[in-house]
């Protein structure tokens, strides 16, 4: 009866508020004045609870963690406004904006830790992953080296890295994405922090590595009944974890409210518009709804509403099964632009002392396949599988140990640089990172003229700069850029710079590699629409690797699926994702976060059935 009565009550039961955030302001001095980054922000997190913060960059999601931690820089920030309430272990509730530095220290990684984005700049590249979590322990806990060492092995396995005895002695740099991650999580955790903030910490992951993380903090919430605040850029992956949404846009919280409610039945435009804009999964559409699809931002900061539904946005665009069938039926009776035969790429893993190589890394192992003109062929898979290795090779930017390629019927592996030279202005690559790939110290119209004055485009540098407009113009920026440098434009515009770029040169064949992985959906979409509109003017040809299978599916007319080098799984890309004949495949699109409000539901009550389960344990014996 008492196991009965526990859990009537705690549906009624109030949880404990761990942080309180009240009219929070944090702004940013410019030269002429200062920029709110957020503006009158509040919320409540309660023990146990998951609330996900999501919006696109600039959103001012990360800046109210960074507020929380007190990590603003000052100069030229500072918190001017609001508070943020926070019950401590002892039960004392202290205001973190006033709390002096030491109080905080006391706090940051004790209490209140935080997960950041890029683990590998997190992590001291030179100091072992062992001994940076030990390090904590030993701070904040008071641990002796040899107990912090036992501690951490606890919290290795914990957190489910493979033979925690070798982690504790491996370098960030020698160990995968996901693991170095799962490092970051064991630090978190290592004090029993009662609020954990993660901030994008599974944006640059494979879906499968993304799912594990995800699966693995809410298995460490119930153990340890934290409060968590995750921020994203993806709501989708809010769907997999969150009990609560706040809704980000300009500095500002547009929408707050239930997981369920906020997928259901959003209410504010800027939340429909970042549902509508993730890849729909159970249909096939012509382009993706963007931001201005739902709302406009006036120069005054209005927002209009342009009164549209989600579902509504995705029929508009939605291509029937016949379409698509007489598309293809057309596309596959063109001539071959690509043909792959037996494709090789390895790379020496053990040499010895006199250079012969015992061990090779088997990195594109026996690849073939043909892709038409006009065709968009996907490559999709876990990092690590080949993909991006096959892309350079394709372009002769790593050299392939055997195997034949063929372009518009010419073997190009064996082709001399300098014959090659001629093709290069036809094959051209977008890469993942815009802005490694960017010369920092050109402009824009210097990096884009560059490869105009090396291949001979043009009469002269007026007839080039001519030119160059005119491709800003293509991908949707402004003639005013042409004077800017990479460092003033955001992700999503370097992303089109580098599209712009790879036009240039007038190419028939682009490889996309991850070229849209580290753009928020809002801008993801815009990329994507931007590539499938200029295919069909330039009719261009296209070769997309990425590791998201949602995307690849939206993009592709047929997939290629690798893992461990080889082809796991090739043909028709709605037909993978509905009827996956490997269990690789099947088990990549198992992972994909899909939103859906049954998934939702279903989540929902197995976490208050673990949360009341084990509150009720907690619960001294009463008579």
């Amino acid at each position: 009866m008492k196991i009965i009565a526990y859990f009537v009550s705690s549906i009624f039961m109030e949880k404990e508020v761990l942080l309180e955030i009240k009219n929070l302001v944090t702004e940013f001095k410019t030269e002429d004045e200062y920029i709110k980054a957020v503006n009158d922000v509040s919320f409540t997190l309660h023990k146990g609870e998951t609330i996900g913060i999501v919006g696109e960059s600039g959103s001012g999601k990360s800046v109210t963690s960074l507020s929380v931690m007190a990590l603003i820089p000052n100069p030229p920030g500072r918190v001017s406004g609001g508070e943020i309430l926070y019950k401590d272990k002892n039960g004392k509730i202290v205001d973190l904006v006033k709390a002096p530095e030491t109080v905080m220290r006391g706090y940051r990684g004790n209490e209140i830790a935080m997960i950041f984005q890029e683990p590998m700049t997190s992590l001291n590249p030179v100091i072992k992953c062992g001994e940076q979590v030990m390090e904590a322990l030993v701070l904040h806990k008071k641990m002796s080296k040899k107990e912090a060492r036992l501690k951490t092995l606890e919290l290795f396995r914990e957190v489910q890295l493979p033979t925690p005895e070798l982690m504790m002695d491996r370098y960030p740099h020698q160990i995968s994405g996901g693991q170095k991650q799962r490092v970051m999580i064991a630090m978190a955790i290592s004090c029993d922090p009662k609020i954990l903030i993660a901030d994008e910490p599974t944006t640059a992951l494979d879906v499968t590595v993304q799912k594990t993380i995800l699966d693995l903090m809410q298995k460490l919430q119930q153990e340890h009944n934290m409060g968590i605040m995750f921020i994203t850029h993806d709501l989708g992956v809010i769907a997999e974890l969150a009990d609560r949404v706040v809704v980000m846009y300009k500095g500002k919280i547009v929408e707050q409210g239930n997981v369920l409610d906020i997928f259901s039945n959003p209410q504010h435009p800027y939340t429909k518009s970042l549902l509508a804009c993730r890849p729909p999964l159970d249909m096939r559409v012509k382009r993706l709804p963007v931001v201005s699809d739902f709302m406009i931002r006036h120069e005054d900061g209005e927002i209009e509403e342009i009164k549209r539904d989600v579902n509504e946005a995705l029929k508009n665009v939605m291509v029937t099964k016949e379409e698509r069938i007489a598309q293809h039926k057309e596309l596959y009776q063109r001539d071959k632009i690509l043909e792959l035969r037996n494709v090789k790429t390895w790379f020496p893993a053990e040499k010895t002392m006199f250079g012969k190589v015992l061990n090779w890394t088997k990195a594109v192992d026996d690849v073939s396949f043909d892709i038409f003109e006009g065709e968009t062929l996907g490559l999709v898979g876990e990092s690590g599988c080949g993909k991006s290795t096959l892309g350079r090779t394709i372009l002769k930017l790593t050299e392939a140990k055997e195997g034949q390629i063929f372009y518009r019927r010419q073997e190009i592996l064996r082709m001399k640089e300098s014959d090659f030279r001629s093709l290069r202005k036809d094959i051209q690559i977008i890469f993942q990172d815009p802005y490694s790939s960017l010369n920092p110290r050109l402009t824009i119209g210097d990096a884009l003229m560059e490869p105009m004055t090396v291949h001979g485009i043009g009469k002269n540098n007026s007839d080039r700069k001519k030119l160059v407009l005119e491709l800003l113009d293509k991908v949707g920026l402004e003639y005013k850029y042409y004077s800017r440098y990479p460092h003033e434009f955001s992700g999503g515009q370097r992303q089109r710079v580098c599209i712009a770029r790879a036009l240039s040169l007038n190419p028939k064949f682009i490889i996309c590699d991850e070229s849209v992985s580290a753009l928020d959906v809002s801008v993801q979409a815009q990329v994507l629409n931007l590539l499938n509109d200029l295919k069909k003017e330039f009719k261009f040809t296209y070769i997309f690797i990425s590791h998201d299978l949602s995307v690849v599916k939206f993009m592709s007319d047929r997939m290629v699926v690798m893992n461990q080098g080889k082809i796991e799984e090739m043909g028709d890309a709605d037909e993978i994702y509905n009827h996956p004949k490997s269990e690789y495949t099947q088990r990549l699109i198992s992972s994909i976060p899909k939103g859906r409000a049954a998934d939702i539901k279903k989540h929902l009550e197995e976490k208050n059935k673990s949360h009341s389960f084990n509150d009720w344990l907690k619960t001294p014996e009463k008579d």
